[in-house]
């Protein structure tokens, strides 16, 4: 008869110790910044690239210039121009498609492809619908039908997808 071997066996000093409540909440937020940071950077990367090779691609930074104009005239007080304005307009993208792209990484993470798609669409069909009739920002320039509406949604489900897998992924490594 022969003994097994106990050397496979996980010491207590092998094992990670179990992660306090500021740990958990802390790796909680990452999740949700790095998550948001990446649709955000997903749907800025394929509009500034598009835009540059193909005709009557979206042009939400138009639009996104136009609403940043419009919101600081409110406020009395006098917008950048040119290279300052669009330099702005991309911040601002950024920072508030971070924030809503990281609602992906809010709950379970075999939810998050779903919470993804749809937080890509409605954020798509938003960008579409939304400028022109209810925020008096006018249509983007050189939009033709249905070509431009379909990319300018295509951008935000891309942009809620690449959110997703950044979450998922994040859950998997932190369990190995």
């Amino acid at each position: 008869m022969t003994t097994p071997d106990l050397t496979a066996l996980p010491r207590p000093a092998d094992l990670p110790a179990p992660a306090t409540a500021a740990q958990s909440r802390r790796t909680r937020w990452v999740r949700i910044g790095l998550s948001g940071l990446a649709g955000a950077v997903t749907v800025t990367l394929l509009n500034e690239t598009v835009r540059r090779l193909v005709p009557h691609a979206p042009r939400i930074e138009i639009i996104g210039e136009r609403a940043l104009s419009q919101s600081l005239k409110t406020l009395d007080v006098t917008p950048p121009r040119g290279a300052a304005l669009y330099r702005w307009t991309l911040l601002g993208d950024l920072l508030s498609n971070s924030i809503y792209f990281g609602l992906v990484a809010v709950g379970k993470s075999e939810g998050a492809l779903k919470r993804g798609g749809a937080l890509g669409l409605a954020a798509g069909v938003g960008a579409v619908v939304l400028p022109e009739p209810l925020l008096g920002l006018g249509k983007q320039p050189g939009a033709r039908t249905p070509f431009t509406p379909l990319l300018t949604a295509a951008w935000y489900v891309a942009g809620g997808l690449a959110a997703a897998a950044v979450a998922r992924k994040f859950d998997s490594d932190s369990q190995h």
